[in-house]
């Protein structure tokens, strides 16, 4: 070429596929560098299927458990509620043979009377004595003041021995079980008599 003869200008064209080179090679540098090889991703697929695995089996378990937990708690309830008077069953056998000793002595033909009584009596005790231990309590409101959260009232007598509305008879008595009514006691109440025609004048 000769040295005189002028340089030709770059056309714009031959510029721009210049640039679109370069950058083209940019790229394929920043890929190649942000590559993962495919070992890399079998690996984190591996773990992640570890994980997923694991956490099911930890889901399986926990189901179990819980399961077992509802039947034990669901067999306990009906356990208790089955066997919830044991304890006062067997308070109530001694009072059960009691009886039967009673009654195998009153079918005797030379019994004695006296003894039969007294007989009754310790059976009677000691119904009252297990009533008690099993937070059982009589009501018996004779000569006390009428209360109707505790007794029922049957009849109503003019009485002018006693202060009104004082219970004067009981038909049958009632029962608590620790403080809670069980029974109210059937009463008979007085009331002030009304007065004649010969005192009202």
């Amino acid at each position: 070429m000769d040295k005189d003869q002028p340089e030709q200008p770059v056309e714009p064209q031959d510029k721009a596929a210049e640039a679109a080179a370069e950058e083209s090679s940019a790229e394929e540098t920043t890929t190649e560098g942000a590559e993962t090889p495919a070992e890399d991703l079998t690996q984190l697929l591996e773990d992640a299927r570890n994980k997923a695995d694991e956490h099911w089996n930890q889901l399986v378990r926990t189901k179990a458990e819980l399961d077992n937990l509802r039947k034990r708690s669901q067999r306990d309830l009906e356990n208790a509620h089955k066997f919830s008077t044991e304890k006062f069953s067997q308070d109530l056998l001694q009072v059960w043979d009691s009886l039967e000793l009673g009654h195998q002595a009153a079918l005797d033909e030379s019994a004695d009377i006296d003894k039969l009584r007294e007989g009754t009596e310790l059976t009677l005790k000691l119904l009252v004595s297990v009533m008690q231990k099993n937070g059982i309590e009589q009501i018996d409101p004779m000569d006390e003041s009428f209360n109707p959260e505790f007794h029922q009232a049957m009849s109503v007598q003019e009485r002018d021995d006693v202060e009104p509305n004082t219970v004067v008879a009981v038909v049958q008595k009632g029962y608590l079980l620790n403080g809670r009514l069980m029974r109210p006691a059937m009463v008979m109440v007085s009331k002030a008599p009304v007065p004649s025609v010969d005192e009202q004048a």
